[in-house]
């Protein structure tokens, strides 16, 4: 098995093909979606490849250790996770190939009018870990 991290953005990815910010849904839609991403992590549970999930609030900021007995530096002018990071999830497989086909599964998530958002997810391996590939 190797871990992966599928990360969901706000930006910085190609455009989804159902390209509608979330605080433009309908609050069904918004239950619709998060209801996709509940159904999905509790089918990876019951298969063993499921690790750990979290949506992430927009705020948040940089923080830097600037030396003893001085206070914490925060942010600076440069992008930042919060801007770009939607969420993530974690998930354990037994090759690439079954990583990126649950990724491209939870890219169909639905969003505005209840339309597959289509949204590009990044995938990454944890690293140290050399992913099997089944090919």
């Amino acid at each position: 098995m190797a871990k992966y991290l599928l990360l969901k953005h706000y930006r910085g990815a190609p455009t989804a093909v159902n390209d509608v910010p979330m605080d433009r849904w309908a609050p069904d839609e918004v239950d619709a979606h998060v209801a996709y991403m509940n159904d999905f992590a509790d089918r990876l549970t019951r298969t063993g490849e499921y690790v750990d999930s979290q949506a992430l609030s927009p705020e948040g900021l940089w923080v830097r250790f600037d030396g003893e007995g001085r206070p914490p530096v925060t942010d600076g002018p440069f992008a930042e996770t919060k801007d770009l990071i939607a969420g993530w999830m974690i998930i354990d497989v037994n090759s690439h190939e079954r990583a990126i086909e649950l990724a491209g599964e939870l890219s169909a998530a639905p969003g505005k009018d209840g339309a597959a958002i289509h949204e590009w997810l990044e995938l990454r391996p944890f690293y140290g870990v050399t992913p099997p590939t089944t090919g």
